[in-house]
């Protein structure tokens, strides 16, 4: 699969730009993100009294943690678009499908939805993201992300 740039953005609408490397979510990882939001619920943090209780037989990251990989998962797949300035725009739809066991490891499969000029000069790029939880059928979320583009 070519890498994604500035001169194949429009051909390359209604594609499948690739799939990112897997990224690890250790319960260290999960434990930060508690402290950094205050997102400190037991079925996050407390090990044990999830093994006990949760109906998942683990502690789970967060969803928002889960969502939080986006950037990193996709900078590694649009890198080649090399804008001189991009910003997140936000999300049109989100839907968080399964929980991510403490250990386990996500990885983002992207589709290029739109690209589409504006007249302030910044490209507006819509992507489908699928984060698969390795091993497991269902994914962990989907998410329609947009993201500003420019190359002045």
């Amino acid at each position: 699969m070519p890498m994604l740039t500035r001169d194949n953005l429009q051909q390359s609408v209604g594609q499948s730009i690739g799939t990112s490397s897997w990224i690890e979510v250790p319960q260290s990882r999960i434990d930060a993100f508690a402290e950094c939001t205050e997102d400190r619920q037991w079925i996050h943090i407390d090990v044990e009294r999830a093994q006990r209780e949760s109906p998942f037989g683990a502690p789970i990251a967060h969803g928002f943690l889960t969502l939080s990989l986006l950037p990193i998962t996709t900078y590694e797949l649009l890198g080649g678009l090399k804008a001189t300035k991009s910003v997140n725009y936000g999300l049109d739809k989100l839907r968080f499908m399964s929980p991510v066991a403490a250990g386990s490891r996500v990885r983002n499969h992207v589709k290029l939805l739109a690209a589409d000029q504006r007249d302030d000069g910044w490209t507006m790029v819509r992507t489908e993201n699928t984060v698969e939880i390795e091993g497991q059928p269902k994914p962990a979320l989907v998410a329609v992300s947009l993201g500003l583009f420019s190359w002045d």
